[in-house]
Order: structure tokens, then sequence, then C-alpha cells
């Protein structure tokens, strides 16, 4: 975990704020584009935002927060109370939508999800690759970087409103790409639905905001030993494993409790996890705010 400050909050478009987080105790941790952090909040609530910043500024982070008034009371919170001066922890940067090298991009961006885009556009440029971004939203009033990507990237930038210009072709954008193409997706899901109808999935990358919706089994209870401290824990039909670690007094971070943020990462050392998050774990762990077991037993190295 990082102490920052918060150094000053501007706003960037219709309901979008941006938030720069300076390290407090020096240098802050070096991320990637495609990067996000958790950030633990003055009402202890944690979030996940993607980086939007310049991954060679090593003394600030950058993120972007569009107030939602249905959320569950982090955008609530920093758009009416959060101000320059609140110190902030923040996690060290996790990617699990990392940009793998290519010769040509085509990024898709709708609404907030232009978020971790921008530092992706801005390092696939600076590759040399032919780097295009279709960026959509309901109007330009509403589109936050919108103006700061034009600006910095020209033509390369395609701002598309849909109240003005409805919604984007997207099966004629994938009849313009290479072979060699990368497509990068990340926006509500309607949008993302149409990309995967559009574009081939082995090109396709593609990060959620919500979990899918999938069909799993009934909930049954199952058996969890805790290797380094030798507790067992029963985990009940009614309860998700980190709930139960958590009762048993480990402290488990977490953020979106959806599958899709990955802060829960856990170890295991034996038996057969039921994976149902949406990021895909590693080899060897299994993230517990919505993994269950296949097995009656499960151990983990806690």
């Amino acid at each position: 975990m990082q102490q920052t400050v918060l150094d000053r909050v501007e706003p960037l478009a219709d309901g979008v704020v941006s938030l720069v987080l300076r390290g407090a105790d020096g240098p802050l941790a070096p991320w990637e584009p495609g990067a996000h952090v958790d950030l633990t909040l003055p009402n202890w609530l944690i979030r996940q935002y993607s980086l939007c910043g310049d991954p060679a500024d090593r003394e600030t982070y950058r993120v972007a927060v569009r107030h939602d008034r249905l959320s569950r009371g982090g955008s609530e919170y920093l758009h009416l109370f959060l101000r320059a001066g609140h110190r902030l922890p923040v996690s060290l940067p996790r990617n699990n939508f990392p940009l793998l090298p290519a010769p040509e991009y085509l990024f898709l961006a709708g609404g907030i999800g232009i978020t971790p885009i921008v530092p992706m556009l801005a390092a696939a440029v600076e590759s040399g690759a032919k780097a295009t971004l279709t960026y959509v939203g309901r109007s330009l009033p509403t589109m936050p970087f919108a103006g700061e990507l034009r600006a910095a990237h020209g033509d390369r930038v395609r701002v598309h409103a849909t109240e003005e210009q409805g919604r984007p072709d997207f099966t004629a954008l994938a009849a313009t790409l290479s072979p060699e193409a990368l497509v990068y997706c990340c926006g509500p899901a309607s949008m993302l639905a149409a990309a995967e109808a559009a574009f081939p999935a082995q090109r396709l990358h593609i990060e959620r905001f919500r979990p899918q919706v999938k069909e799993f089994a009934p909930n049954t209870p199952f058996e969890v030993r805790c290797v380094q401290s030798g507790q067992t824990i029963q985990v009940g039909a009614d309860e998700s494993l980190l709930d139960a670690l958590n009762h048993a007094g480990f402290r488990i971070p977490s953020g979106c409790q959806e599958g899709v943020c990955g802060s829960c990462e856990i170890p295991l050392v034996d038996g057969e996890p039921e994976h149902r998050d949406d990021i895909g774990a590693p080899p060897g762990r299994m993230y517990c705010c919505v993994s269950r077991a296949r097995s009656a037993h499960l151990a983990v190295d806690l």
C-alpha cells in the first residue's frame, strides 16, 4: 500500500472529475498502460480506477471518476466530499488489461471507459504502430479527455457522439484492419457485446465494468484449510469465501466484490476451485470474492 495526498481535483466533463494523487513518501510505484489501482476512501470504501496519466511520471497518479448517483457510494463520496489535501492509501498498480506488442491497434472506448485507453493510445503512437481510437459517448460535453486526445493525436482520434451520429458501425471498422491488428475495448456492456460480434476473439481485448451474467450450479458448503495459520474454515452455501476468511480474522483486501478487479487474489495450495471471476485467475491463485470450490476441500496459503 502506498500513501498519497490528493493534489487537486479537476473537472473533465459533465459529471466527471480528474483526481491527481501525489506520493506522500516519495516516488510512486511504476505502472504500464492498462493498469488500475485501489483507492481506500476516508469512508472506508475501496474502489478501483484505471490510471490515465503518464507512466513516466513517478510523482503522481491520475484517475478519472464519473459521478454515478446509483453507485454503492464511492463516486458519490469522491464528487461531494473529497478535497485537495486528503490523504488516500492507494494499492500497488495491477494490470489485467495489458497492451501487447502489435504493428496496428484499434482502440474503442465508451464513456468513462476512455480512462485505460488514454495511456494505451499514447504508448501505441510512441511505439511507431499504426493506432486509431474510436471514442463513443452520448454527447461531447459528457466525454472526458476528448479535447485532450484530439489535440495530442489529431485525426487518429474519432469522437462519436451518439445523440448526433447514432452508434458506430464496428463491422465496417473491422473490415479496415490488417490481420495483425489488435483491438482494445473498454465501455458499457452493450458496446462490448457489439465489439465481440464484430471482431475475432483472438484479436479482441476487453476490460469490463461489470461481470458477465453466467450460470453456475447452486452454491454448496465447502471447507478451507489455511496452511500457514493451521485454521480450518467452513464456508456456508450462503456466504462467499471472502466473507468466511474475513470473519475468521484474515484481512483480505477487496474492492469490486464482483470478480473484475483482482484485489482479493489468494494463493491456492490444493483442491479444485470453481473460478467465477471475469479476468482469469493465474494458475495456483483464485479470487475469493466470487469463486468457490468444486471439491469438498480447498487448501490456501494463508
